[in-house]
């Protein structure tokens, strides 16, 4: 590479890893292996194996939808970020990335998620722009409701049920019972996550669970979130045929969210950012081993 060349190219390269920074994208993480859960019941419903090109085009959806929502959220949060002592240095406030330069890459990742959704099949390109609209609406909730959590945990519990969707072209009790456990899921550590903000969301009047409960009821709401999911998720044993291999994955989630609860209490946050974000991506990726693990033990 030429000098001038290098030149060039260093300044780019800074500016997209500033924006990969921006939307977090290393935290994808959190909802793919649950998209990946929709492929492995989806085929395993089907008895026939995905294309190479469905499960590109899943991931490109997956990359689109979570990149764009990241976006949005980093932009329509800009000002209150810049307020906060906590997320002044994000990336919009910091000026190291523009708002110019942020729209670009949501209108990029919108197209990319409409393009991926046109190649899997009309149901996915029919409810796309449903999936787009909460993906606004989360970024907007906390101006009016402390039900915020619930409904960024539904825009991820659009992860295994769009995945589903894109092979079968239609939905099953199974994989709605495994999107709502993703609801609470992140619903719940949605709630962790605004602990950190509870008095700043009070004085600019923001709206959360731990704003409107406090944080000792907070945890308790956590606790049932999260309850619920593990309920949830052995129901789905019996519906879609899953078998041992299955129940023990749920049993090793059940066991990573009570560790996740022994690192946070209401008087210690200290340790909230291992819980967030080391122990959720555990969490996703042991179950969704197991689902295939025993899927394919099923063969």
């Amino acid at each position: 590479m030429s000098a001038r060349s290098a030149s060039l190219w260093l300044p780019l390269r800074l500016k997209l890893r500033n924006l990969l920074e921006m939307i977090k994208f290393s935290h994808t993480i959190f909802a793919f292996p649950f998209a990946l859960v929709g492929v492995v019941l989806a085929a395993r419903a089907s008895a026939s194996l995905p294309s190479l090109s469905q499960l590109l085009w899943i991931c490109l959806a997956m990359v689109g939808a979570r990149s764009a929502a990241m976006g949005l959220n980093r932009l329509i949060d800009a000002r209150i970020d810049a307020l906060n002592p906590r997320t002044a240095e994000r990336h919009i406030p910091a000026g190291r990335v523009s708002r110019r330069e942020a729209w670009l890459l949501v209108a990029g990742a919108i197209a990319l998620f409409e393009l991926a959704a046109w190649a899997l099949n009309p149901l996915c390109l029919a409810l796309s722009p449903l999936v787009l609209a909460f993906l606004v609406l989360y970024s907007f909730a906390k101006r009016f409701t402390p039900y915020a959590h619930l409904i960024l945990g539904l825009c991820l519990a659009a992860a295994p049920i769009g995945a589903w969707i894109a092979l079968r072209g239609d939905v099953s009790l199974a994989i709605v019972l495994i999107g709502l456990a993703v609801l609470l899921w992140v619903a719940g550590f949605d709630v962790f996550y605004a602990l950190q903000d509870v008095e700043f969301d009070r004085h600019q009047g923001l709206h959360s669970i731990p704003v409107w409960l406090g944080v000792e009821k907070s945890f308790a709401v956590v606790r049932a979130f999260h309850v619920g999911m593990v309920v949830l998720l052995l129901a789905v044993a019996p519906l879609a045929g899953l078998g041992s291999l299955y129940l023990m994955g749920v049993l090793a989630v059940a066991a990573l969210l009570l560790y996740e609860h022994r690192l946070v209490r209401p008087d210690d946050l200290s340790r909230l950012d291992a819980a967030f974000f080391t122990m959720n991506g555990y969490i996703s990726v042991v179950l969704f081993a197991f689902v295939l693990a025993d899927t394919l033990v099923a063969l």
